[in-house]
């Protein structure tokens, strides 16, 4: 049984309003997806781009349903821009999470990432690292990381499909030329299983360097027609790749254990990008809480 006093459970927006593919759930209100997330049983949220930019008006919607800001996605840009670029934006970044609370800032190399691209995510297209990008990228995580902790907060890297650090291969690396005290990992079990990764193998072998964790199901039927056909990342949503926990084909309990045995603490987010008019968000949001609990006792 994971211990609820360290472990909370939060749900993205994702699910409501798509800020990659704007037109799916372009209907939906921000105060009916908070309010909705609340009613479904959910303590905490990240950011979606109709939240309001101001912290204070941000903070009141979310205290009056008892939700509160876990993480919110930063695009770094090490492999296009210069340094001050990222840090300047990423220090804006984290004074507003700050003032919002949160503890962990979610980060995804996007200088030349594919995933918003009309391309085959699955296939020769994504970007693959020089060995002078690498240090470039992990030097620039580690001096993020040390922003991060003067705010007492964690730096967590996203693997992401379209991006350089999708595969297992490419997690060795982030980790092995990071500091262990400074950038951590946000574990993602839909963008493994994408990339042909066990996420069981991910969770053991990095368990201590995981402060973050997006639970997001897979379903298998839809993956291997994107790969049959060759589809982008952004089509591979729109056409129902991603489900919530309990929908797909994803067994969780396995992974839950490794999460009760090592004494696992921070946040878990549903986060299942897929389009509202055909997964309504709500139900989906209940569905995943009632799955987590029964399999999670959370």
């Amino acid at each position: 049984m994971l211990d609820a006093a360290k472990v909370h459970l939060g749900i993205a927006p994702i699910g409501w309003t798509n800020d990659d593919l704007p037109d799916l759930g372009r209907e939906n209100t921000f105060q009916q997806c908070i309010s909705e997330m609340a009613l479904a049983g959910y303590t905490g949220t990240e950011i979606g781009n109709k939240y309001p930019d101001d912290p204070s008006i941000l903070k009141a919607y979310l205290n009056v349903r008892g939700l509160t800001i876990c993480n919110a996605w930063f695009s770094t840009l090490f492999t296009s821009q210069p340094f001050s670029v990222t840090e300047q934006a990423f220090i804006r970044h984290r004074d507003r999470l700050h003032v919002l609370g949160a503890k962990v800032i979610g980060i995804s190399e996007q200088g030349n990432s594919i995933q918003g691209k009309p391309v085959n995510v699955f296939g020769s297209a994504k970007p693959i690292f020089t060995n002078e990008q690498w240090k470039t990228i992990t030097s620039g995580y580690n001096e993020l990381g040390r922003l991060a902790r003067d705010k007492g907060m964690v730096l967590t890297v996203h693997h992401h499909m379209g991006t350089g650090i999708q595969t297992f291969e490419e997690i060795d690396t982030l980790m092995s030329m990071t500091d262990p005290d400074l950038v951590y990992l946000l574990f993602d079990t839909g963008h493994l299983i994408l990339a042909d990764v066990d996420p069981l193998e991910v969770l053991r072998k990095y368990i201590h360097r995981i402060r973050h964790v997006h639970l997001k199901d897979v379903r298998l039927t839809i993956l291997e027609k994107a790969k049959t056909a060759g589809w982008s990342f952004l089509t591979s949503v729109r056409e129902g790749v991603f489900t919530v926990p309990g929908d797909g084909n994803i067994n969780f309990p396995p992974l839950f254990s490794i999460l009760e045995q090592e004494q696992y603490e921070g946040w878990m987010v549903v986060e299942a990008e897929q389009d509202p008019a055909k997964a309504n968000p709500f139900e989906y949001a209940l569905k995943a809480r009632q799955y987590i609990k029964k399999t999670a006792c959370l």
